[in-house]
This record gives structure tokens, sequence and C-alpha cells, in this order.
């Protein structure tokens, strides 16, 4: 493109069929019909998940409060590396381990495979980079269509609220004939259930002081390896950390068996959903989840104003045990539910436009 707009030859022609081009995305564009939001808010609460809680025990973690994951084996994450994102972050696409033997990628795959191990290794052995992580299990209830309240401690022991969380609900008609999920479905709404939630915070910390040794030393290719890298270990580092939740923390699961690609494709019980993600799009909750964490002061892991975490491999979720828990898509929503939402936050009109403008 570039070439072409300094060539005195081609500049006009590119010019030209840039802007045919751009009448035609327009014209497709204006007749495509929005996906608005099927039903009303009031509705959608209706059509939400309906559930037997009087005859449901939620399971009752065997460790309560608080536990931080100092300098954790990072030998112990890599079997539960995801290579495949890894490879397409390099722009192969290809499922791992059959793109090390496909015929067109194959060779570079198993190049950059190779490096990949290399450099991890070397990782490891100087401790270059550090794995961090915390997570906390409390006991929760659902306190109204979809606010979660979390308290220090049983609510039959006096407990005291200490955080809410805030949740949106689909709002589409569903053919389907499933319910319209929010993440507050899927905690007890009584207070004889003693129901829990949990919550971390995973990073590998020195990533970027090591990618910038490479820069300064011209070698860009093992500065984006090391950021690849720990992208890649950040998110084992999750996969990791709830199979331990699961089987021993909580302890829902104990006799869970099951394969890193079975966890890849999401085949245990209980989901870790992300604010900022599908089912909860809304980012500022995380600030509300990093303060409940005390992920900043246990950690050093740290929220920018527009809540993107620091240090950049990190990654941050709620915890949920009911067996019928799952993960969604929130999508669009309408101005009756972006009007209770802003009412559950405090906030004017304009600030809930502003964080939910994608969901509108």
């Amino acid at each position: 493109v570039v070439t072409k707009l300094l060539s005195k030859e081609n500049r006009q022609e590119l010019l030209d069929e840039t802007r045919e081009e751009y009448i035609k995305v327009r014209e497709r564009l204006a007749k495509r019909q929005p996906k608005a939001a099927k039903l009303s808010y009031v509705e959608s609460i209706k059509a939400g998940f309906n559930y037997d809680w009087v005859n449901y025990t939620p399971p009752v973690p065997n460790k309560l409060g608080q536990v931080i994951l100092d300098d954790y084996p990072i030998t112990d994450l890599l079997p539960y590396i995801d290579w495949t994102p890894f490879f397409i972050s390099w722009g192969l696409a290809g499922k791992y381990p059959k793109i090390l033997q496909d015929d067109v990628v194959g060779e570079a795959a198993r190049d950059l495979f190779d490096n990949a191990n290399e450099l991890m290794q070397k990782m490891i052995d100087e401790k270059l980079i550090v794995a961090k992580g915390l997570f906390k299990l409390m006991p929760a209830r659902r306190t109204s269509s979809d606010t979660i309240t979390v308290y220090d401690r049983a609510l039959e022991d006096g407990g005291q609220a200490t955080h809410t969380f805030e949740h949106l609900r689909q709002q589409s008609d569903k053919a389907s004939g499933k319910p319209n999920f929010s993440l507050a479905d899927f905690i007890s709404p009584l207070e004889s259930a003693n129901d829990h939630i949990g919550g971390f915070t995973v990073s590998i910390v020195g990533t970027e002081d090591l990618a910038d040794k490479y820069k300064e030393a011209g070698d860009d290719y093992n500065a984006i390896m090391v950021q690849a890298l720990s992208d890649r270990l950040a998110e084992a580092f999750a996969e990791h950390l709830h199979e331990l939740i699961r089987k021993d923390y909580w302890g829902y699961q104990a006799d869970e068996s099951l394969t890193n690609d079975e966890m890849i494709k999401e085949k245990y019980v209980g989901i870790r959903p992300a604010p900022g993600y599908p089912a909860c799009p809304e980012h500022t909750e995380k600030g509300k989840l990093f303060d409940w964490l005390g992920t900043v002061e246990a950690i050093g892991t740290t929220l920018t104003e527009s809540y993107a975490m620091w240090p950049a491999s990190s990654v941050s979720g709620f915890y949920y045990s009911h067996p019928e828990s799952e993960y969604f898509n929130v999508g669009k929503i309408s101005r009756d539910q972006l009007e209770d939402y802003a009412k559950r936050k405090d906030w004017d009109i304009k600030t809930a436009e502003k964080w939910l403008n994608p969901n509108l």
C-alpha cells in the first residue's frame, strides 16, 4: 500500500479503488439489521436460570480466605500450556501438536517450537521470570436479580457484607429454549444455603524487563518470544490453579481426572469467568475484584485506568462451583437494563453508556 501511495503511476488508481470499495462497504453496513435486545429486562429476568435451590446443598470450600502463591514453580505450569494460540500469534495457523507435522508450515512450526522451549528453559534456569498468584474463597449469596454479595464469614455466624458484584443478563429471545443467563444465577439466593464464590489473579513477573533487554540488544525475535511465552504461562497458571481449586482448595471435584486437552475444551465442572469477557463484559468490576482479593498488596499486579492488568501477562476472574454453571455471551442489552445497571453501580447514564457501549 505504501509503495503504491509513493508511486506517481499507481497512487491515483489505489485511491479510486479504495473509495469505490468503501462506498460498497457503507451500503452493506446500512442494510445490516442491528442485533438488538429482543426481550425487556423484566422479561429476561423471568426467563432466567430457574433452579431448585431448596434441594441443593452448595459445596463448602476446604480452604476459606486468601491464599498467596508467591514464586510458584514454573515447571508445574508447563504441562498446562495451550500451544495452539502461541503458533497463531506467530501467524502459523494450525492446531498443536498436528501443526508440527503440517505439510506447509510444519518445518517453520518445529523450528519455532524448538526455539520457544530453549528460551523457556533458559528463563526457568536463570529465574528471569517469576509466577505469582493468589485466590480467595468466601461465603456469597445472590441478593438481587443480578447482584452477588460476598461476606466476611458464614451468614449463620453473623457474616457481614464486604463487596457486591453486579452482573448483566442476556436479553435475547432464544429459539433453543435455554435460559437468559446472568452470572448471578449460579449463586444461591437462600440465606440458609451458605453458598460460596471465589476469585483469583495470576501474573508472570519480569517479562517486560527481559523483553526490553532483548530489544536493547537488537534481538526483537526473542523480545517477542518472551512476551508470547509469558502469555501462555499466565493462561497455564490460571488453568492449573483452577484445577487445584476444584480438586483441593474447594474440593467439589476431588476425583476429577481430565487431560490438558479436556481442560482446554472446558470439560470441567464449574466456571472461571473474567471481567471483560462475554459473560461479564463490563471491565470496572475488575477493580472490585482486585480490591476484594487484595491483589495489588499481595502480588503487585495493578490495573490501568482502562482496567487492563499490569504486568500484561496476567489473568484474573471469578470461580463458580455450581454444576450447571456455564459460559455464555451477554450480547446486546436494552435501555431498561442499562438504567438498572447504572442505578446498581451508582453511576449516571453517561458513565454507564461509556462502559457498556459494546453491549448497547
